[in-house]
């Protein structure tokens, strides 16, 4: 007695683990019609083995953004599971550090990158710009801010104010040895 329309047999033969690069075909239902959609990643983890409750999780990363996918092994919502590559040797049942590896990945990237803050311009001074359009008028210029900070101005600011802290600290130093010279 078959319960789903797949092949369990076929299906626990399946030797994929931990570290692999799978294409996993799904089909979805979009209404009346489905279609076949690949989801192609590193299998992070393989739990229960073959046995009915088996599920792995195929992890990918889309955009810059790390997507998961678990899935049971058995279901029918599977229409195939293709092997892309394997490595050598992998040394752990559970790929989890890949998660936070590269999230690290993403942070160093963003301190690298430009940050830019933009207001050019702000609902107030938008309508009173249409309002004098209206009238005939010549519309105020709205003010333009860019704000452009990046590593390199910070560690600048950070070194001024260092040597203003310095500066103050001296200050204090040349003020007592004036006070001797007074005195003497």
């Amino acid at each position: 007695m078959q319960l789903s329309p797949i092949k369990t047999e076929q299906r626990q033969k399946i030797d994929i683990k931990a570290g692999d690069t799978i294409r996993v075909w799904q089909r979805i239902q979009e209404g009346k019609k489905s279609r076949l959609q690949a989801f192609e990643g590193i299998i992070i983890s393989r739990k229960h083995g073959s046995e009915p409750g088996a599920t792995f999780t195929v992890r990918k990363i889309s955009k810059g953004i790390g997507v998961e996918l678990t899935l049971p092994l058995y279901s029918p919502v599977i229409e195939k599971i293709e092997l892309v590559s394997r490595p050598k040797k992998v040394r752990r049942s559970k790929l989890y550090y890949l998660r936070e590896r590269a999230a690290r990945q993403v942070r160093k990237k963003m301190k690298q990158m430009k940050q830019i803050g933009k207001v050019v311009i702000d609902a107030a001074a938008n309508t009173e710009a249409e309002a004098a359009k209206a009238e005939g008028e010549k519309p105020k210029e709205t003010e333009k801010t860019e704000v452009e900070t990046t590593t390199k101005e910070k560690e600048e600011k950070t070194e001024e104010t260092k040597e203003t802290k310095e500066k103050e600290s001296q200050e204090p130093k040349q003020k007592e040895e004036t006070k001797e010279e007074n005195t003497k």
